[in-house]
């Protein structure tokens, strides 16, 4: 056995701590595959497709456009067979599948995630260029490769099948590639053709309005990583589809940490688009019915940003209380235990480690709960480079100690005006220390607030 056998054949897990209404909820659990995603089953269909039809020659290239998880997919594919891997992926992908897949040796391409197809940015209109532009490459396009439905047809519909003895009512899925849809509805339809499919679509993609009325305007944007389409891709078949549920990002991201704290299951972004939809259809229906949707990939892919508070507040899809004062621009409140802070005793060499680890380039320097100084960047770097201190000595000998508060009730336009001179403003409330008040915390707010 080696890692390529680890694919497929994941096991059925029943929701019990969500109420699901009169029907019973079950989560095909890929992101036990070994890649941590349901994309494992097409990476090995599709290059086994290439290699059988010869366009993958030993020591080739294989090139690709992916939201990251069907590039982890043919990264652990391509590793074991030996092929050379480029992916061109959008910018709004997560690190950790970033991380991941350099760490497989493979080439990365970040491109931009704010045009669509047939701008040269485009990811899979670069993917395509850079395939014809690369001896011996072979892009092997997700979008319309027709062993990634076959996938579906041959492994994943059969196991579900299997799994709940064919007693399955209804299957709630996503659209990104359309292989899973495509795979499952033609699956179906040939062995359980009353078993009904349902799309999840988060908002801002075409794909509800294509199948709810038949057409669709200009794509939007949305957050959810790996579903979602601003065109219908060709290997679709749609016809299975019964209906559309299109779910925000804000419910997505907070479906898939609700699954995390009431059952356990740590599921990715587009694993809270479907369980969001495969709870409303639930919550719809008036007789008892088995429904089936998947927890796509693993939530470790995504823990600095949906599972990372201070991000999902910083993007308004967690809400925090409001004070109607400049406390609300606050992402990090220092009587909550949310501000990184060092003691006047506390040495130079831990203020650069603290800095490094939660990436913030200044800290307040505290003598019990009172602020008497801040240290950023710049103040270590001039004092180490004048030879005044070394790495052991106290982070209070190179602090400045010239704050510049500002109260909790002062108006927007002195916040400003401090901001605009390059200080990070200090927020106080008679005297007491509240938090720090940085530009971005400014931009955040506006993002939230000018909508």
């Amino acid at each position: 056995m080696d890692s390529l056998d680890l694919i497929g054949k994941t096991p059925m897990v029943k929701v019990n701590r969500i109420d699901t209404g009169v029907c019973d909820l079950y989560l095909k659990m890929e992101s036990l595959n070994p890649g941590g995603s349901i994309k494992d089953r097409i990476g090995l269909s599709m290059i086994i497709d290439a290699e059988e039809k010869g366009y993958l020659k030993p020591g080739g290239t294989i090139v690709e456009a992916t939201a990251g998880n069907t590039g982890i997919g043919l990264a652990l594919v391509a590793a074991v067979k030996g092929y050379e891997l480029i992916l061109v992926i959008p910018d709004k992908m997560s690190q950790e599948k970033v991380q991941h897949l350099r760490a497989m040796g493979t080439k990365i391409i970040i491109t931009r995630s704010d045009v669509n197809k047939g701008h040269p940015a485009y990811y899979q209109d670069l993917a395509k260029k850079i395939a014809q532009e690369t001896p011996n490459a072979y892009y092997i396009n997700q979008f319309e490769n027709s062993a990634n439905p076959k996938a579906h047809y041959t492994t994943t519909g059969p196991e579900i099948a299997e799994q709940l003895q064919g007693k399955v009512d209804a299957i709630v899925v996503g659209v990104g590639s359309s292989g899973t849809v495509t795979g499952l509805s033609k699956y179906f339809k040939a062995h359980y053709p009353a078993t009904e499919i349902i799309l999840a679509d988060p908002k801002g993609s075409i794909m509800a309005d294509f199948i709810n009325k038949g057409k669709f305007d200009q794509a939007g944007s949305w957050v959810v990583e790996g579903i979602g389409e601003d065109f219908v891709p060709d290997i679709g078949d749609f016809s299975a589809v019964s209906e559309a549920i299109t779910v925000d990002d804000e419910t997505s991201l907070n479906t898939a940490r609700e699954l995390l704290r009431k059952e356990g299951l740590l599921g990715g972004s587009s694993s809270g688009t479907l369980l969001a939809a495969a709870i409303a259809y639930c919550k719809a229906q008036t007789s008892p019915k088995n429904v089936v949707t998947f927890v796509c990939d693993t939530g470790n892919k995504y823990l600095s940003k949906m599972y990372n508070d201070f991000w999902m507040k910083d993007r308004g899809f967690i809400r925090q209380e409001q004070f109607g004062d400049l406390r609300d621009l606050l992402s990090r409140r220092y009587d909550l235990g949310e501000v990184v802070t060092l003691k006047k005793e506390d040495t130079v060499d831990m203020a650069l480690n603290n800095m490094k680890l939660y990436e913030i380039s200044q800290l307040p320097i505290m003598d019990q709960d009172k602020i008497i100084g801040i240290v950023d960047e710049s103040d270590l770097l001039v004092a180490l480079n004048d030879q005044q201190l070394n790495f052991n000595h106290p982070v209070s000998n190179c602090m400045t100690s010239d704050l510049k508060l500002i109260n909790k009730e002062a108006s927007l336009s002195e916040l400003q005006s401090l901001l605009k001179q390059g200080l990070t403003a200090i927020l106080i409330d008679q005297g007491k220390f509240l938090g720090l008040i940085t530009p971005i915390d400014l931009l955040n707010y506006m993002r939230k607030t000018l909508k």
